[in-house]
């Protein structure tokens, strides 16, 4: 997969590191990658829609498949920013 546009940084809480990563394309929240202690996954979600989210053994993995999600959502608008 090429170099990803999406910039993940680790959250925290009171300096804290969480396993938790949110994905921004410039000042956009575009996804959150986490660790599900419970499923011992990596779960990623979008706040574009609530249909979007999976899982993955391995944070690497979970980013992957956020951002083929995410192509693949924004083909739908691909129309919208063509000339016509």
């Amino acid at each position: 997969m090429p170099d990803t546009l999406i910039a993940w940084t680790q959250d925290e809480i009171a300096n804290v590191p969480l396993q938790r990563f949110i994905g921004r394309m410039g000042e956009v929240e575009v996804g959150t990658v986490e660790y599900d202690g419970a499923h011992k996954l990596w779960t990623w979600w979008s706040p574009f829609s609530e249909e979007a989210w999976g899982h993955a053994q391995e944070e690497s993995g979970a980013k992957q498949g956020f951002e083929v999600w995410l192509r693949q959502w924004l083909e739908n608008f691909r129309p919208f920013f063509e000339e016509r």
